[in-house]
């Protein structure tokens, strides 16, 4: 029986472990793409792009000034200006630093300030997508490829009430727009700012637009690092309705040669978003009717939401989200969009019961944060409660064990007796087990019930946002990647051993010393592991051989280095009832007639 719970052990370990690893090996999932991960080089070129916007910044200072005198109108001088050349407008808030070009009307830059890109020279993390010329954050697109080009390329006018955004002025309003004469349509986009959200109200009004109205999310804008995990999600998501759902564009066998992979949904739009690991964007429209996800390229999609058009003026009112996915922040929208946080098993909704666990369990860890400070303490401290929650079960899985090791030469005995007889020895066992009243699941029950506490946990260390680049103490500055100095895997792996030397066990001593590769194996794949996670870990390890002290010293009153050691039969894998059959034919004549005359004079 233990040999099955040691090998559904190791299994799920394997799966849980080594899936990201064997699937990046053979070419089936792909490889993190660092160009997206840091994309520092694109820093530079933003410092330089600022310098060349000087006359730039000089006109949108001017606009400045007037609009605050309540005149949100260019003058015929600026606007011939800003026909001429395109302009860069900066919003800088204490969260973000986004950049909006007057060219497409389209965010070219979105910066977040509080979180910095894991290099050597830290910068504030780009959600922008950097790499090749695909269609920006906010892009409009219609069926009429002249009246798209118009709209992604044409040069629209500028008004702006404000400068900066903090609590003095908190709220900011910019507008874009673009007039075509030639083509008897008018489109302007209004933006909202708020100095203390992600979020951006959006107002599009148009006329003149017949055809349907895509509004692009853009390529990649929220996906900084497209790593695929074994667990999570990454790519395109969206609600409709009431149903989460996660579909990578694929080809229909209907579509052409030439027509790149995509997917299309329509009804009650509520959002739609490109997420990865730890940050996302979202569009919240209002009205929408469909969804819609491209792939351009390996790893690069785009996605966007489609409105209705119409001949008469429109006005397309959405909120724009783009920061880092923690709970918290997402959960306060109220449309299901913490769920992106991926809590259950590998896909979204694969086992609820993991997801139900999860939650409170990070609750918990926040509430332990709130006090501490300090997310490394607030994973011991969380670890500590599991551990006393599950005492119980431990001691009656511990307890099990111990029955089943007294009984182990006796259930030797049977199954060598009845090895021919698979009926008579399954009822005699049983007899055994009922007589001993020894469970023989009893050892690996409690620990199938602690499975999802312990994948529920799994999943919080390695998903949430909240552990990037969270320090805990000494050399561990980030818990999110993996111990510089592999010593938390070491001290995992060496805790794994004395574990398994004081844990009670029917195996002889071969099988187990098979076993100690166990450990071997984990502390080479934990290598790579968040050290939040290797430290979580370590601190169960600690628990269990705290509690397997205590139990053997002050409830069985036996020394703990010193388990019960298998008979010499069971150790040498030999029949107990050969070894008395071969001990009787050893033994010489007259030694047998002593034997039976002192059975005599017993009776």
């Amino acid at each position: 029986m233990e040999k099955r719970v040691v090998l559904f052990i190791v299994l799920c370990l394997g799966i849980i472990i080594g899936w990201d690893i064997v699937m990046k090996e053979y070419g089936f999932a792909p490889l993190n793409d660092t160009s997206i991960i840091d994309q520092t080089e694109d820093a530079p070129l933003v410092e330089d792009e600022e310098k060349d916007q000087k006359t730039v910044a000089t006109s949108s200072s001017a606009e400045t000034e007037t609009s605050e005198k309540g005149q949100l109108s260019l003058d015929a001088s600026q606007a011939s200006e800003t026909d001429q050349q395109e302009q860069i407008e900066t919003i800088e808030t204490p969260l973000y630093r986004a950049q909006i070009s007057n060219r497409g009307a389209e965010i070219t830059s979105w910066q977040l300030l509080r979180y910095l890109t894991q290099s050597e020279d830290p910068l504030p993390v780009e959600l922008v997508y950097a790499e090749g010329q695909f269609n920006e954050p906010l892009s409009l697109e219609v069926s009429d490829q002249d009246t798209t080009k118009l709209f992604q390329q044409g040069l629209y006018t500028v008004q702006r009430d404000f400068s900066t955004l903090d609590e003095n002025h908190p709220v900011g309003h910019m507008t874009m727009t673009l007039q075509s004469k030639e083509k008897d349509l008018w489109i302007q986009k209004e933006f909202t700012f708020h100095h203390d959200s992600y979020v951006v109200d959006v107002v599009i009004k148009s006329e003149g637009i017949e055809e349907d109205l895509n509004v692009l999310l853009g390529t990649n804008f929220g996906i900084v690092e497209w790593g695929q995990g074994f667990i999570g999600s990454l790519g395109p998501a969206w609600m409709i309705g009431e149903k989460l759902e996660k579909e990578l564009p694929e080809l229909n066998e209907s579509d052409a040669v030439d027509t790149k992979p995509h997917v299309e949904r329509t009804g009650d739009i509520r959002w739609a978003a490109l997420q990865d690991k730890y940050f996302m964007s979202v569009v919240i429209p209002e009205n929408a009717e469909g969804v819609f996800a491209i792939e351009e390229l390996e790893n690069v999609i785009t996605a966007g939401v489609q409105f209705p058009g119409s001949s008469e003026q429109q006005s397309y009112a959405f909120r724009l989200f783009a920061g880092p996915k923690q709970f918290d922040l997402l959960k306060d929208f109220q449309l299901g969009l913490e769920d992106t946080i991926d809590f259950g098993w590998f896909i979204y909704d694969s086992w609820s019961v993991v997801k139900a666990v999860a939650k409170p369990l990070f609750y918990v860890l926040r509430y332990f944060y709130d006090y501490t400070q300090n997310y490394g303490i607030a994973i011991i401290l969380l670890t500590v409660c599991i551990k006393l929650l599950f005492v119980p079960l431990q001691y009656k899985s511990y307890k099990s064990m111990q029955g089943m090791q007294k009984i182990q030469p006796k259930v030797l005995e049977i199954q060598n007796k009845f090895k021919d007889d698979r009926e008579r020895l399954n009822k005699e066992l049983m007899k055994l087990y009922k007589d001993h009243k020894v469970n023989p699941v009893g050892g690996c029950l409690p620990m199938f019930l602690q499975m999802p506490a312990f994948i529920s946990l799994f999943n919080i260390l390695y998903m949430t946002v909240d552990l990037r680049q969270a320090p805990f103490m000494l050399w561990i500055t980030d818990l999110s990647v993996p111990d510089p100095y592999y010593l938390l895997p070491i001290l995992m792996g060496a805790s794994m051993v004395l574990q398994q030397k004081i844990m009670p066990t029917t195996m002889d001593p071969t099988q187990a010393k098979m076993m100690l590769i166990l450990p071997v194996f984990l502390t080479f794949l934990f290598l790579t592991f968040p050290a939040g996670l290797v430290l979580y870990w370590v601190t169960n390890n600690v628990l269990t051989i705290t509690q397997q002290f205590v139990t053997d010293r002050y409830i069985f009153k036996k020394p703990t280095f010193s388990s019960p050691q298998p008979s010499p039969e069971i150790a040498s894998g030999s029949d107990p009832i050969d070894q008395k059959k071969k001990k009787s034919e050893n033994e010489s004549p007259s030694e047998n007639a002593k034997g039976k005359s002192k059975r005599k004079n017993r009776k």
